[in-house]
């Protein structure tokens, strides 16, 4: 079988393109090279992690490419970090992803490869039977524009409830580090949270909390793109040999993911464990794992739909993602 197929249509024809500018008259692809790559210590960026970890992207890179690497915890600061040209590649949700090409005007980056979907729940006190009574509860997300915000604000209004930048509203929305969030809910100081996982089941079996919402149920198929891979767009122009060698790795990554469920939870669980300083409980991990599921394609259509929910909820202005 075709690997690049399984990239989707865009992503093929994106690296068709950059190949073409190269043999244009860009400079020749074979030098030495520090290939500079982002990610989260999470598991929704689990191909990362196992990519790194299991020797899959440096194996597909060639003997003059350094492979460096750079985690982040929110995707404002991977953004930050692919527009300041201080990352070549980086793992990131899709509005971060959007947000990143709107504020470029469509110049800086590009979309080359999916990696993760699902993963991410409103989780909320047990006394909270229905979306209505959400109404008056503060409930919190990682990061105010990020994935798990747009989702959140997206999803009450389409139950008839406002939640506006500033907290107010019919729902109060707290953005906020996740794990200031369990401790949080723990204490009682916050009713529920929309969260990516670990943390969301962390807050099931740690906090006690249940599941109000899992986002799958919201999308068709239950598909949507949590984590995407995105490059640099003068970085794919001048080294597409180099990317499309980077995407052979994350391709074999997500293969040895969905063949290897066990081993793969094992692996991950030590490797956030080697970045955070703490593995998670082997029961979080497994929880977790039944809400994702891992491909390389963009899963393009989903990322335009995260784009008008942005912009619907007041986030965003309006985007065309052609570029």
């Amino acid at each position: 079988m075709n690997r690049w197929k399984t990239l989707g249509l865009g992503a093929a024809m994106l690296l068709a393109a950059a190949c073409g500018a190269a043999s244009a008259g860009a400079p020749s692809d074979d030098g030495p090279l520090t290939l500079r790559l982002g990610f989260f210590p999470n598991l929704t960026h689990a191909p990362a992690l196992i990519g790194i970890n299991r020797n899959f992207f440096a194996a597909s890179l060639d003997s003059k490419v350094t492979l460096e690497t750079k985690t982040f915890n929110a995707g404002g600061d991977a953004v930050t970090a692919i527009l300041s040209d201080s990352v070549d590649a980086t793992f990131v949700g899709p509005n971060p992803t959007v947000n990143a090409f709107a504020q470029s005007h469509g110049q800086a980056i590009r979309v080359v490869a999916g990696a993760t979907s699902g993963g991410a729940l409103l989780v909320v006190k047990p006394s909270i039977k229905s979306p209505a009574e959400l109404k008056g509860k503060k409930i919190a997300d990682p990061q105010l524009g990020a994935t798990q915000d747009v989702a959140l604000r997206w999803y009450l209004k389409s139950q008839g409830l406002n939640a506006d930048a500033a907290g107010g509203g019919d729902v109060s929305v707290v953005p906020q580090d996740s794990a200031q969030t369990l401790t949080a809910f723990k204490q009682g100081q916050i009713d529920g949270a929309w969260l990516p996982e670990p943390w969301a089941s962390r807050l099931v079996i740690e906090g006690g909390a249940k599941v109000l919402v899992d986002e799958r149920d919201l999308w068709p198929q239950g598909k949507f793109v949590t984590t995407n891979l995105i490059v640099r767009s003068d970085f794919l122009v001048a080294h597409p040999k180099r990317i499309k060698a980077l995407l052979e790795g994350l391709y074999q990554s997500v293969a040895y993911l969905n063949s290897n469920g066990s081993e793969s939870q094992t692996l991950i669980n030590d490797a956030v464990g080697q970045i955070t300083g703490k593995k998670l409980a082997a029961g979080v991990v497994s929880a977790a794992w039944s809400h994702l599921s891992f491909s390389v394609d963009p899963l393009a259509s989903t990322l335009k739909a995260s784009a008008d929910h942005a912009h619907s909820v007041g986030l965003l202005p309006s985007t065309d993602l052609k570029g």
